[in-house]
């Protein structure tokens, strides 16, 4: 079974993560997720895992040492060398995430013999010298600021794992999504046919797929133009 690890100060974050929703289920069935307390290998437990910064300024940094005894862990649990874990840690400084990349994650998560590794960030950040020394890789969720790196991992687990086999109940659902063709999703109807005035437009009602395809379509590119004008652009200068 494929595995993938989070080195966090706040392993709780992740029990109803890994418990609901159907990745939650695909995680507990195909893939093995398991977050792990750094507070475990600091010899004073939760206090011992940050330290003021050299040189002065505000707040604690995650020690290098504390987590170079969590990716020894894994290594020594797993029989591995530090070549078989893709460890990635989530920062300002990383490739901004998107839909291509999360693809790109799953294809060799898939694909690779390797293991995950996610480093959640804390305070001021982690120790520079466990960066260039061990990660593999990193990346951002925006230009914007978050407490730590947990709610950045979940959303980048997720969005991964929606790419692999079985993780959906319906295989073409990640295909459909908002951003797999370029463009975001239209609007999307259910019962009743009619909710305060409104109908739902006939042409969904009528069992002609070749229509609803169209339809489906010219309301992507719709939406795309009014709310996301820079993703319409690129879509169009594509198409030509």
């Amino acid at each position: 079974m494929k595995k993938v690890w989070v080195l966090t100060l706040f392993p709780q974050f992740f029990t109803a993560f890994k418990d609901s929703g159907v990745i939650g289920k695909f995680l507990g069935s195909e893939v093995e997720f398991n977050p792990l307390y750094l507070g475990d290998f600091s010899p004073k437990s939760f206090k011992g895992v940050d330290g003021a910064p050299y040189g002065g300024g505000p707040g604690m940094v995650i020690r290098a040492d504390v987590l170079e005894r969590g990716i020894n862990h894994i290594l020594e649990t797993e029989s591995l060398d530090k070549s078989q874990l893709e460890i990635i840690y989530t920062s300002p400084r990383g490739d901004v995430f998107n839909n291509e990349e999360a693809k790109l994650l799953a294809k060799d998560f898939q694909q690779n013999n390797k293991q995950y590794v996610f480093i959640c960030g804390r305070y001021e950040g982690i120790d520079e010298r466990f960066i260039s020394q061990y990660v593999t890789k990193i990346i951002s969720l925006g230009d914007y600021v978050l407490s730590g790196g947990e709610l950045a991992v979940m959303t980048i687990v997720d969005a991964m794992m929606r790419f692999l086999p079985k993780a959906l109940g319906n295989e073409d659902s990640a295909i459909l999504d908002s951003f797999e063709d370029g463009l975001i999703e239209g609007p999307v109807y259910t019962r009743p046919s009619e909710f305060n005035g409104i109908k739902v437009p006939d042409v969904l009602l009528e069992g002609n797929h070749k229509l609803i395809d169209e339809f489906n379509h010219s309301k992507k590119l719709e939406y795309t133009k009014k709310y996301r004008p820079d993703l319409y652009k690129a879509y169009m200068r594509n198409k030509d």
